[in-house]
């Protein structure tokens, strides 16, 4: 799907803690799509027949291992660029417990404020989709 660009749904679950940071982690270098880039949102892939719920459920748990807490829908967008073309059901929580990383996926990951992430957007480079599809929201920028 991937290695073709072909069409597809994912999730994107933007992760804050009750102090109203919002986890931001590094992708690892072997990452098949924007490999190294900073992302403000854990999320991937629906599977074949998949709830998208059930799916941000699952991609939090897998990627962040945010698990036990209520996902509240924040949106739908579309996609697409040379890379990926996709569907968006986006997401978002408070989660007060332990981040643990799936090592394949995260290489780096901390809490940040807005005003923080604003600044680390202006700086370092950030993954283009969830960017699109959230940062007017998160951030003031589309």
């Amino acid at each position: 799907m991937r290695a073709r660009n072909l069409r597809h749904a994912a999730t994107l679950i933007v992760v804050r803690n009750s102090a109203g940071e919002i986890y931001v982690h590094r992708r690892t270098d072997t990452k098949d799509v924007f490999p190294g880039r900073y992302d403000l949102a854990a999320g991937g892939v629906l599977q074949a027949g998949e709830d998208p719920y059930d799916a941000a459920v699952r991609e939090a748990a897998e990627e962040l291992g945010v698990t036990g807490v209520e996902l509240e829908p924040i949106g739908e967008d579309d996609y697409a660029d040379d890379h990926t073309s996709y569907h968006a059901f986006a997401y978002a929580c408070v989660y007060d417990g332990p981040i643990t990383w799936q090592p394949e996926e995260v290489a780096w990951g901390d809490w940040v404020s807005a005003e923080r992430l604003r600044e680390m957007v202006g700086t370092l480079p950030f993954v283009p989709d969830s960017l699109a599809v959230l940062g007017e929201r998160l951030l003031g920028t589309g």
